[in-house]
């Protein structure tokens, strides 16, 4: 079966859910063919999902039904149909419909919360890319570099998903090695990551973080793989500050801002796992568990003498000394 068909056969399992099912008339209307085209997408039906039943309704007309729990799991929306409910949302809060657009965003909400770990990664990289070629994201500022041919290998991966061959090369060796991993997904910041398993090390190898721009190539391969669904990009993610993640570092971390920069620090989640508190001078003070001092160093250089690290030591240290006033803050 080609892959428009497989989407004629979904779209019409949707439409058999309906209360009363679908006819053939409709099936034709629907999808613009004839009567007995109609009737062998319903004799496919069938064969694909047995818990199909054929009915004669009131109007004498057959009618096929099936339960919607019977097709759930293939329901994903898929990153443009996100892509539009974000426009809507969007298009809702320009026209000053602000309840409305409040009920689209919960509902946006709510089919984020249902897709499953494996399928939001996917949708995820998704939907970066759609937005990016729709002109309505870019990454101003320096970034690394990467070969356009290896970032499309990555994104082909994360949506299979399948293995990837990588040409690797790690900082200090003086050649790159190949590997073969199983892509879990892309951490991005001031370095990109891939979120990888190595194959030779076993499927319940501890996963690994690879530069992107140290990949000298990538290359897909047929060989599709299983994510394990105990494992979730988000929370994964939230280990580290930023792109970077180090277990042996990961810990408390405690910064307070002045007073005079508190306000403008408010309006920062500097790590989705913060707490925060205001002193009685006015300073706030922040709190996180995480990983990547050195990346937590390079954005509190920022900000000036404006911040302190309370904790952990090895982070106020990398930090005193280096610290100025600027004209600004970030």
């Amino acid at each position: 079966m080609s892959f428009a068909k497989a989407q004629d056969i979904l779209q019409l399992a949707m439409m058999a859910t309906k209360q009363g099912g679908v006819a053939l008339e409709e099936i034709a209307e629907t999808f613009g063919c004839s009567h007995r085209t109609a009737q062998r997408m319903t004799s496919a039906l069938e064969a694909i999902f047995p818990q199909v039943v054929s009915i004669q309704g009131q109007d004498r007309r057959m009618r096929w039904l099936m339960a919607v729990r019977t097709i759930a799991p293939l329901l994903t929306p898929s990153s443009d149909e996100l892509i539009a409910l974000s426009e809507a949302v969007t298009l809702l809060d320009r026209a000053g419909m602000k309840h409305e657009a409040a009920r689209v965003r919960n509902l946006e909400c709510k089919i984020n919360a249902l897709v499953p770990p494996v399928q939001r990664t996917r949708l995820d990289v998704d939907k970066e890319a759609v937005l990016e070629m729709l002109g309505y994201a870019t990454r101003p500022g320096p970034r690394p570099a990467a070969a356009d041919d290896v970032i499309k290998a990555i994104y082909e991966a994360l949506k299979g998903p399948n293995l990837l061959r990588i040409l690797y090369q790690k900082h200090r060796e003086d050649v790159p090695h190949e590997r073969i991993v199983a892509p879990y997904g892309l951490l991005l910041g001031v370095r990109r990551y891939l979120v990888a398993r190595d194959v030779k090390k076993g499927m319940d190898a501890q996963i690994r973080h690879f530069r992107v721009e140290e990949l000298h190539e990538a290359k897909v391969l047929d060989h599709a793989f299983e994510i394990d669904p105990d494992f979730d990009l988000k929370k994964h993610a939230e280990r580290g500050f930023g792109s970077f993640i180090n277990d042996a570092e990961f810990g408390e971390v405690v910064w307070c801002f002045r007073p005079e920069a508190a306000e403008h620090a408010r309006r920062y989640v500097f790590h989705p796992n913060q707490t925060t508190e205001t002193t009685e001078d006015g300073s706030l003070i922040v709190k996180f568990k995480a990983s990547g001092h050195l990346e937590m160093a390079w954005h509190l250089y920022s900000w000036g003498e404006s911040v302190e690290v309370l904790a952990p030591e090895t982070l106020r240290q990398m930090v005193l000394g280096y610290q100025r006033v600027f004209r600004a803050l970030p």
